[in-house]
């Protein structure tokens, strides 16, 4: 059981390295890639819970917890898409990777129990490989910007799998995605309107396939690992993020990254490695 969460987590990790890229394949403003993402996978899980006559009804202390985790889930993907829009995929995954960091901090506070020291000291790690990767400490660089807003990207996402903790025990991980994806449509549907933005053809195809595929799939397969995983063993593996995006913005982008950011990613798949 806990093989096929590991399983699961890492191909869910596999997918989201992916959706990174969209963020430079698709030439629209941040907010509204994220709109589209979230609409076309709470579509899809929507559709899919229908085939399975899969049961929409929640309690209403679980609609207190998932509405507001669907507002987080959109300023984390906003933050991301933005983080790669400002800099570059490597420098977005690689701050985003500082998210076990918060994940290692809040889970006891959150659940009274005691931080692993093992947790911290790779947390720690990893924030020092995201600090490697910050070519200087201006608001004037774009890198540096991009960098701040990935961390607020891993600091949202860090208290969204704490939430998704919470609620793997009662629902499942389909369940839980579809409404949170859904509230994450309905937040940023003004938003979106407001930018007026016009897609192509090739741009809804890009988003369709960022919303089925790398969103609610992937979202689908890492809350579902929730119910067996630690959320600080599945946030760990979740900096391997860094790794797959970096790769792919290399083979299917023809992004080189710098030499710091290679070191930074060095650092945190090291910390990977030893957790």
């Amino acid at each position: 059981m806990k093989k096929r969460a590991v399983l699961s987590v890492n191909l869910a990790v596999l997918l989201f390295g992916l959706a990174g890229l969209f963020a430079k394949w698709i030439r629209l403003p941040a907010i509204f890639i994220t709109f589209g993402r979230v609409l076309f996978s709470s579509a899809a899980l929507g559709i899919y819970m229908l085939i399975r006559r899969q049961s929409f009804r929640i309690a209403r202390k679980d609609a207190a917890l998932l509405i507001p985790a669907g507002g987080i889930l959109a300023l984390h993907w906003w933050s991301f898409l933005k983080a790669v829009q400002l800099s570059t995929v490597a420098v977005g995954t690689a701050t985003f990777a500082a998210f076990p960091l918060f994940v290692t901090f809040l889970e006891p506070l959150v659940f009274r129990r005691k931080p692993d020291r093992r947790s911290i000291v790779t947390a720690v790690v990893i924030l020092i490989g995201v600090l490697i990767t910050v070519p200087e400490f201006s608001v004037e660089n774009r890198t540096f910007l991009g960098i701040l807003t990935g961390l607020l990207s891993a600091l949202s996402y860090a208290v969204l799998v704490i939430l998704n903790k919470r609620a793997a025990g009662r629902m499942s991980g389909t369940v839980i995605t579809f409404y949170e994806q859904a509230a994450a449509a309905a937040i940023l549907l003004p938003f979106a309107l407001s930018v007026k933005a016009q897609p192509s053809g090739q741009d809804l195809a890009l988003l369709l396939f960022l919303g089925v595929v790398t969103t609610a799939l992937a979202h689908t397969l890492f809350v579902s690992s929730l119910k067996t995983l630690p959320a600080q063993l599945a946030g760990i593996c979740s900096s391997m993020e860094t790794v797959y995006g970096i790769l792919f913005a290399f083979l299917l982008l023809g992004e080189v990254p710098a030499g710091r950011e290679i070191a930074g990613a060095a650092v945190i798949v090291g910390a990977v490695v030893i957790a």
